[in-house]
């Protein structure tokens, strides 16, 4: 039996978003204008950026007075000691340092390379120096935006977060799910058996991440511009959770 096929459709039109700017209504407004209005199961991911912006997540360096600890640390790394004290104040664990890198564990729960504090594809305002912090609660904001969408499409739908990490062991980057709403973001399959009739003991299929990651292709990583895909097809059998599911805790995570 065939399965019926997966689409992706970058949304086009989507300006540069600024905080407390309404991200379900520009959304909502350039998905009609591209003639992609949502429908019942479609899966909507957002790129982690534009719901910071929307959520005024930024961080003026200039006000930032580091730490000791902030220091010490940017003088070991070569890293600026205001953007070192932004990292520390986003974590909860320093996991290992590195060349101009930190690798913490957020506060939120992912194990990501300096926090998540970002730079690229922000407005410097006249070169003063600001950062980006990922959301506060981002399976609560893709839980909102669902909501919202829901109600200007009248139809059932799912929002997905992406963002992108590096992996121990690969070169360069994927996408993941920061948070999710409406879609299971962790599949079991425990319990199912192989094509051998084998059953399976260990098998959790992480499908947000498998989601974001397809979608960064389309989203790109520079001035692309692209930071809504819509994803059209899919069907999960399985029931709804959030991207929090995803995360490892350190007891099992052979990494810390």
């Amino acid at each position: 039996m065939t399965p019926p096929p997966v689409s992706f459709f970058a949304v086009p039109g989507i300006p540069l978003i600024e905080p407390g700017d309404d991200l379900a209504g520009i959304l909502a407004e350039a998905l009609r204008r591209a003639g992609l209005a949502l429908q019942d199961d479609d899966v909507l991911v957002v790129a982690q950026k534009i719901v910071s912006k929307a959520e005024g997540r930024y961080v003026d360096i200039d006000r930032i007075t580091p730490s000791q600890a902030a220091v010490e640390i940017a003088r070991k790394i070569g890293k600026d000691p205001r953007r070192v004290e932004v990292v520390l104040r986003e974590s909860d664990e320093i996991v290992k340092l590195g060349p101009h890198v930190i690798i913490t564990a957020h506060r939120l729960g992912f194990v990501m390379a300096n926090a998540g504090v970002d730079e690229s594809n922000i407005d410097h305002l006249d070169g003063g120096g600001r950062v980006l912090l990922l959301p506060r609660n981002p399976d609560g904001s893709a839980a909102a935006l669902k909501g919202a969408l829901d109600a200007m499409f009248g139809a059932s739908v799912a929002v997905l977060i992406n963002d992108s990490f590096g992996r121990p062991w690969r070169n360069g980057v994927v996408g993941v799910a920061l948070g999710a709403a409406g879609l299971p973001a962790l599949v079991s399959r425990v319990g199912t058996r192989d094509l051998f009739g084998r059953p399976l003991r260990v098998t959790e299929i992480a499908a947000a991440d498998e989601l974001a990651s397809a979608a960064s292709l389309l989203m790109g990583q520079a001035a692309e511009g692209l930071p809504a895909i819509l994803v059209r097809g899919l069907r999960l059998d399985a029931p709804a959770c959030p991207a929090a599911a995803l995360l490892r805790n350190r007891e099992t995570d052979l990494f810390r």
